[in-house]
């Protein structure tokens, strides 16, 4: 065979392919992303946010992608929370003008674009150089929330001045309070308005990321190892009085009010997914909720977010703001949940597939998609505005 009549055949197949994935036969039978074999080139080719998802794993080594991407276990709960969406439909509405559709919502004094949220990850510089910086710049240019991780790349002072607005703290609680006390300090000083206490891992087990231990990983010694390591501080927030350990399995309430006594942000309680947990989290004081799993990264419970949601919310019945994140891919899921009683979701993986394809612009190309998505369904519902959003919309 000739070199020109194989790219012939190559072209022709690759054309097969695109009209095969066109086909709604092999759309309803879920395999138009597995025989598509073109890339997105430009954040603004992409379509849904899973066309990041396979650009990003492309781009990140093995051991990056799968930290990302897996769960506790089998990574059975990334499943179950895609579930718990399916467990709820949406009863559309006829003949409603709805001529302008308002997505922003205020919380906290602050105002944001979209009930759209950047949930606290750790070390994302591991998908991308820009890492925390480049989502900053992204929720700027976006007016969305970042909430940022404990365990961040970049320091909280440097991930404020890119966003140029207050932000959020999550606390993953050191074993030391003077160490503690040192980075609620920090974030305060860096005009963080609210401070989100993670109390989901005490404890965990990441099967696949063990498989890729960096003493096995040829690319991991290559990222980690001591020289390349030194050239920048992996934990900026650590940096400064006390030990540097964490103590996720000593958390008990009392360390609730020591923080709500230290501190003039709100505090927030992140992992909640209980209606008891709830309750005594409203009898401690704290200015709001986010009921979350980790996504698929802390217990194995078989109980998605949005079931969790749904048994939290009746026991806030409105004094506090409720936040969620686990498992939300699409504008549908986000209507779900504001339907329920939610004050807004918060994003992980998404975003993440985002900055590792096209760092700053795809981030800000993410919350683009969603928010259309959920203009789209707002649409189809009847709804305005987040305030005319309700349970009417919902068949449980």
């Amino acid at each position: 065979m000739s070199m020109m009549q194989a790219n012939v055949q190559d072209i022709s197949r690759r054309s097969l392919l695109r009209f095969l994935c066109g086909s709604p036969l092999f759309c309803g039978m879920g395999m138009s992303r597995a025989l598509a074999q073109a890339l997105i080139e430009d954040p603004l080719q992409a379509v849904n946010v899973f066309d990041f998802e396979d650009v990003a794993k492309q781009k990140l080594s093995l051991g990056h992608y799968t930290y990302m991407a897996y769960g506790s276990d089998d990574s059975t709960m990334l499943r179950v929370n895609r579930e718990a969406f399916e467990k709820v439909r949406l009863v559309p509405r006829r003949l409603v003008d709805v001529g302008t559709v308002d997505t922003s919502l205020a919380l906290f004094g602050q105002r944001y674009d979209a009930p759209i949220f950047f949930a606290p990850v750790g070390a994302q510089n591991a998908f991308h150089p820009e890492g925390e910086v480049a989502v900053a710049r992204a929720a700027r240019a976006r007016n969305t929330l970042q909430i940022l991780s404990t365990v961040t790349n970049h320091s909280v002072e440097e991930v404020a001045q890119a966003r140029q607005a207050p932000g959020w703290y999550q606390l993953y609680a050191p074993t030391d309070w003077n160490l503690a006390r040192n980075m609620i300090e920090r974030a305060e000083s860096a005009g963080c308005t609210a401070l989100a206490l993670t109390v989901d891992i005490a404890d965990r087990n990441m099967e696949e990321s063990a498989r890729l231990r960096r003493n096995q990983n040829p690319q991991c010694q290559a990222c980690h190892a001591p020289e390349v390591s030194s050239q920048r501080p992996s934990r900026p927030m650590f940096e400064g009085p006390g030990a540097a350990g964490l103590g996720l399995n000593r958390l008990t309430w009392e360390y609730v009010d020591r923080l709500k006594e230290s501190t003039s942000m709100k505090v927030l309680l992140k992992g909640i997914v209980s209606a008891e947990d709830a309750g005594r989290a409203l009898e401690h004081g704290v200015d709001g909720i986010i009921v979350s799993n980790h996504g698929g990264r802390a217990e194995v419970s078989g109980i998605g977010s949005l079931e969790s949601l749904q048994e939290v919310l009746p026991v806030v019945q409105g004094r506090v703001p409720v936040l969620v994140d686990s498992g939300f891919r699409r504008g549908t899921d986000v209507f779900k949940a504001l339907a329920l009683g939610a004050t807004a979701v918060c994003i992980g993986r998404p975003y993440l597939w985002g900055l590792s394809a096209f760092g700053q612009e795809g981030v800000e190309r993410v919350v683009d998609i969603l928010t259309r998505e959920l203009e789209i369904v707002m649409v189809q519902m009847g709804a305005g505005n987040l305030a005319q959003i309700s349970t009417d919309s919902l068949r449980v």
